[in-house]
């Protein structure tokens, strides 16, 4: 835990490096920050930061600037209700709503615009899932070589699905015909991407099951994030975030790879972030991107996922207000029609 000085002091480099990408000095903190101390204080605070993870400093200079767990922090600790959208913005977003016409695929697309011209990163609209309520009716796991069964999958919906199962060669016939009564009894009426973990006392049916379940979640998540529409606005905005041209290429090359995007807003929301920085996002190429989400509703299910990817140096309260506005506005628009 971090004292208040510290807190404070840590909190104006972020702030300062986000609006001028410099590093910070500690000279600069006390001149321009209200931090009720002597720039020597400010100097030893920042090298006590450096040390805990918080700041690091490039190269020689004499200034710091932010690791990913201080912006962690950073975000952690804004204050909600300073995150709000300006009077501009504002009227943006409700005269954008005011004129938008009931046609889904149009109106994603346009939204994407609006939240990239609020933000001035790269924007993204992820569609509703088309089958979310898609729950496995029956199953059957059939032995067809010594190390080989086919588990054939009946969903709600009608869709027929067949998956490879490796099996040992000590599975007997018997044996699977004990696995299916025990997967029928656990996964029925069950949505493939929430399944139960099966601990039936058996090693060797638990393996079996177990690998029938990674598979039906795998699955089903696939083809939902290559099938899932993804709408992005301000993708050429990205060129002017980053200096090096093969980040911003590898950057634009996620964007236009829709099932990577909805695999990466789904990793955020699983964890239960707002906000994925830097290494979080679990990817080489975003390393050096933020990724901010939030979900638009229906009722209280969710119905898709407004995300706005940039570097890790955005304005952080500037694009979760933006998110959660558009959000917010887009539901109550798709609730009213």
């Amino acid at each position: 835990m971090l004292d208040s000085r510290k807190r404070s002091i840590l909190e104006a480099v972020v702030s300062e490096y986000i609006a001028t990408g410099e590093p910070v000095s500690s000279a600069h903190i006390a001149k321009s920050y209200s931090v009720d101390c002597s720039p020597a204080t400010i100097r030893a605070d920042m090298a006590t930061l450096e040390r805990e993870g918080y700041l690091t400093h490039p190269h020689t200079s004499a200034g710091r600037i932010p690791t990913d767990l201080g912006y962690r922090f950073y975000v952690d600790n804004l204050d909600a209700k300073s995150a709000t959208l300006d009077i501009f913005r504002a009227e943006k977003v409700a005269d954008f709503f005011a004129k938008a016409h009931f046609e889904l695929e149009k109106m994603l697309a346009d939204t994407s615009k609006l939240l990239s011209g609020l933000t001035d990163y790269a924007a993204v609209v992820v569609a509703p899932s088309t089958d979310k309520e898609s729950l496995i009716r029956s199953l059957l796991l059939t032995k067809i070589t010594d190390h080989t069964a086919v588990l054939v999958v009946v969903m709600s919906n009608g869709n027929v699905d067949k998956y490879n199962i490796e099996i040992d060669d000590n599975i007997s016939q018997e044996d699977i015909a004990n696995i299916n009564t025990v997967l029928n009894t656990h996964l029925l009426d069950k949505h493939p991407g929430s399944l139960p973990e099966i601990k039936t006392g058996n090693h060797r049916f638990d393996l079996v099951a177990a690998k029938c379940v990674q598979v039906l979640a795998t699955g089903v998540y696939e083809d939902e994030d290559a099938q899932t529409p993804v709408f992005v606005g301000g993708t050429a905005k990205m060129a002017n975030q980053f200096a090096a041209i093969q980040k911003v290429r590898e950057v634009l090359s996620i964007l236009e790879q829709s099932y990577v995007v909805v695999g990466l807003i789904k990793e955020v929301l699983a964890k239960g972030l707002k906000v994925s920085i830097g290494t979080e996002n679990e990817m080489d190429s975003l390393s050096d991107c933020s990724l901010v989400v939030a979900p638009y509703q229906i009722s209280d299910s969710i119905f898709g996922t407004l995300a706005v990817l940039g570097p890790k140096r955005m304005h952080y309260k500037q694009v979760l207000a933006a998110v959660e506005t558009v959000g917010e506005q887009l539901s109550n628009q798709l609730r009213s029609t």
